[in-house]
């Protein structure tokens, strides 16, 4: 159970187990079959799905107004960014030759891409907004995010601000 004091430790640990995730699908396509291999991708674009989910509908709209403003304006178009990214890749991964060359190309360069946005993201994303889950969100918002960070799904046909 992810307690109220953690919640920055677990948002942050969801951000390396996305990046896990499709660094392992890189890892294991260099020669071999894209769709043979995609389960760990498409659970790190359902996972980045779920946290972009939690952040737009619980933690953002507690913090926008005052000094992160702007940095949340941000986040919410790099998140706009990401969502296209992952229906891109859906898009591929479903192409009936998403094996054959150039689509299989297309996907590893989308997959090496994506990992730029995500490192770029929650290189501003962790040490500016996480910091204030504890100190500016008040305690029901924290016991939601910390109760949805445990067992919270996404919710069909959800896309993000931005999509």
């Amino acid at each position: 159970m992810t307690t109220v004091s953690s919640l920055a430790d677990a948002l942050i640990r969801e951000h390396h187990e996305i990046d896990a995730g499709i660094e392992q699908f890189l890892a294991s396509t260099p020669d071999g079959s894209v769709t043979q291999w995609a389960q760990p991708l498409r659970t790190a674009m359902a996972a980045l799905a779920r946290h972009i989910y939690l952040e737009e509908e619980i933690v953002f709209p507690r913090l926008r107004s005052g000094p992160l403003m702007m940095p949340i304006m941000v986040m919410v178009t790099e998140h706009g960014r990401m969502w296209r990214a992952m229906a891109d890749l859906h898009e591929l991964l479903a192409a009936e030759d998403a094996d054959a060359e150039p689509v299989r190309s297309r996907v590893l360069d989308a997959c090496t891409a994506m990992l730029a946005l995500l490192a770029d993201h929650n290189g501003k994303e962790e040490p500016v907004i996480y910091p204030h889950l504890q100190a500016d969100l008040d305690d029901d918002t924290r016991a939601v995010l910390a109760d949805f960070i445990d067992t919270g799904t996404l919710p069909d046909g959800w896309s993000c601000e931005r999509a």
